[in-house]
């Protein structure tokens, strides 16, 4: 009986050889109903918002744009969190968790608004995009305390690639043995690691299992989403004195994509996201570079050169009295850079340069152009530099650059390579972006 005992030990005992399977099942109850509650109060939220004049805000918006193929719905954060206080700060704290679950809730929302659909159609998913009043992040004070979280920052678009089609679910088959299986793909500039074995098991003794990294990926049952990739660089006047303006990439999705051009000022929302480089050092896998996984665009412009110029009456009428003054022009270059004493014939040619001269055409179509340039030269510490500062801060389109990190054909645009691609595509430099503006080089002789 002690040797049946033994023999029955060492047989069963291969079942824990290796690692320890267990379920727990509270807490993955627990975790099942709080997710199941999230998306009901987002379901509700959407029904049952309502604005100071009593508009269901979001259950029309999403009905209008649903009717008009545009299966998108904009959520303020402000009308989020006068709803519910838990869902903005879990929304913020932990996006990459809870906005499928948005998308869920929003999906479902659409399909009891639209319903009956002509000829049986299924729902459309719903893509969420976030909009927030909230003090833009400066870019280079993002570090790995931001790493998954709801950020909001402020910069130029400097480059955009092509859309182009990004896989969301994998359909792999096994080369071997034909079985097909769905696989999930990360978000954002995230990959997918396809599995190394097979889990099918043999059927018969003879059979042998299929051989290491069996699957191949079948592209045409895979579903895809327009993504584009995007380079924001931080906005001029959150870069100090002498400094280089910093950059970071941007992955843009759905309907997300082609909605800014290189040049345009923009407030990006999105989640502060890591992502392995192929440039990088293969050894040193725990170094990621950040991205931005765009959740929704601020437009501050209409396109390259373009800024909004509008005044209103009370401005108008106040420009109209300053022109009929006859001392403007003193007023005008004591307005300029009241920090800095004296050097009032640099301050008249930075008040010309501001204002710009007049374009003319001659008779035989020959163009002039009326705008002013400005080198400065001196010794150090005479506040060139503060002057160049204050011409871009005033500037409606203002670009600083240094001519510390930029050679001259940096300063034009640049071609670069794309690292997913390995496409050459053109980048804007300081004098593509400031188009209809002013281009402020520091350092020049550098």
């Amino acid at each position: 009986r002690h040797r049946d005992t033994e023999t029955h030990f060492i047989i069963m005992s291969g079942w824990d050889e290796g690692q320890v399977f267990y379920s727990d099942p509270i807490s993955q109850e627990n975790a099942a109903g709080g997710r199941t509650e999230v998306a009901r109060q987002v379901f509700d939220f959407i029904r049952e918002f309502r604005d100071e004049n009593g508009v269901f805000v979001y259950r029309d918006q999403l009905r209008r744009q649903y009717n008009l193929g545009q299966y998108l719905l904009e959520i303020k954060l402000e009308d989020l969190s006068g709803y519910s206080d838990s869902l903005t700060h879990a929304l913020r704290t932990k996006p990459a968790e809870f906005l499928p679950l948005f998308e869920k809730a929003a999906t479902d929302a659409a399909d009891a608004l639209t319903a009956p659909r002509a000829d049986n159609m299924p729902v459309q998913p719903i893509q969420i995009v976030l909009k927030s009043q909230a003090d833009p992040d400066p870019v280079r004070f993002l570090g790995s305390a931001n790493v998954g979280k709801l950020v909001k920052v402020q910069g130029i678009i400097i480059s955009a690639t092509a859309v182009r089609a990004k896989a969301t679910e994998l359909t792999i088959q096994c080369r071997n043995c034909r079985t097909t299986r769905k696989w999930p793909v990360n978000a954002g500039l995230g990959g997918a690691s396809l599995p190394k074995k097979c889990d099918r098991l043999p059927v018969t003794p003879d059979e042998q299992r299929c051989p290491p990294d069996p699957y191949i990926i079948i592209a045409d049952k895979c579903s895809c989403v327009d993504q584009q990739t995007l380079k924001l660089q931080e906005s001029p006047d959150m870069v100090p004195t002498g400094e280089m303006p910093r950059h970071i990439l941007l992955s843009a999705d759905r309907y997300l994509t082609d909605k800014v051009v290189p040049g345009v000022r923009c407030t990006v929302m999105g989640v502060f996201s890591i992502f392995t480089s192929k440039k990088g050092d293969t050894a040193a896998v725990a170094i990621r570079q950040p991205y931005l996984r765009v959740l929704g665009y601020e437009l501050e412009s209409k396109g390259a050169g373009q800024a909004r110029n509008q005044f209103t009456p009370t401005e108008e009428e106040a420009f109209l009295n300053l022109s009929r003054d006859p001392t403007v022009h003193e007023r005008i270059v004591k307005s300029i850079a009241p920090a800095i004493y004296g050097s009032q014939d640099i301050k008249k040619a930075v008040a010309c340069l501001l204002f710009g001269g007049s374009t003319k055409i001659l008779p035989d179509g020959m163009r002039l152009r009326g705008d002013v340039n400005v080198l400065l030269l001196g010794d150090p510490g005479t506040a060139k530099s503060q002057l160049l500062k204050f011409a871009e801060n005033v500037s409606p389109i203002g670009v600083y650059t240094s001519g510390k990190g930029s050679s001259a054909a940096g300063l034009t645009a640049s071609v670069v390579r794309d690292a997913g691609s390995r496409e050459f595509y053109l980048e804007g430099g300081a004098m593509v972006l400031a188009d209809g503006g002013i281009v402020c080089i520091d350092e020049f002789d550098k």
